[in-house]
């Protein structure tokens, strides 16, 4: 009967807190779920979730950034016509890709609801990105995948150092160095397209 009510209550609270999020975007309304779930380990007793708060942030954090790293990957594949630029699309799209799939596996794992679109931010610089043509294209995308992979790059160093989930931990620790060969790879690029 307890499982039955949980398995009722976790839908009820998604749908709920979707309905009343409407200024809300996507990582805010994963957030928000996660934090309405119990913090248990206890996951087939309770439909909660398995990890701190701090945990799931990380999650979702990442999995927006990831998300939108993808997307505008596949945007400079389409826009530019510089071969640095689309090298490294490719690149974005291929290893970005498998890590969204990782932290979605582990995510599925540990109960963490994961945005299923980019947030506000990521789809702005997504949107100002595909007014842009040419070199103008060429040198903003470069601009924003040098800011993100900075950001990201912190955000994996500090859950690898801080992070109280094993799993978690692991993949922030595994995924820090490629988004560190990123993050010099575009910063080659970008000093180019000057």
């Amino acid at each position: 009967m307890k499982k039955l009510i949980y398995a009722m209550a976790i839908p009820v609270i998604a749908f709920s807190m979707q309905a009343c999020s409407g200024n809300k975007d996507a990582k805010e309304t994963a957030d928000s779920l996660n934090m309405a779930k119990d913090t248990t380990t206890n996951v087939a007793e309770t439909g909660g979730i398995a990890v701190a708060e701090e945990d799931s942030k990380f999650a979702t954090t990442a999995a927006a950034g990831g998300m939108a790293e993808v997307e505008m990957g596949k945007m400079a594949l389409e826009k530019s016509t510089n071969a640095q630029v689309k090298e490294f699309a490719t690149m974005m799209v291929e290893d970005h890709g498998k890590a969204n799939t990782e932290l979605m596996s582990i995510a599925g794992m540990k109960n963490i609801t994961l945005p299923t679109t980019v947030d506000e931010d990521h789809q702005k610089k997504m949107d100002d990105l595909s007014k842009k043509t040419g070199a103008d294209f060429d040198k903003a995308y470069a601009s924003a995948m040098v800011d993100g992979h900075k950001s990201t790059l912190d955000l994996m160093e500090d859950e690898a150092k801080d992070g109280k989930d094993a799993d978690l931990k692991a993949f922030a620790s595994k995924t820090a160095p490629i988004v560190k060969a990123h993050l010099d790879k575009i910063e080659m690029i970008k000093k180019s397209l000057k």
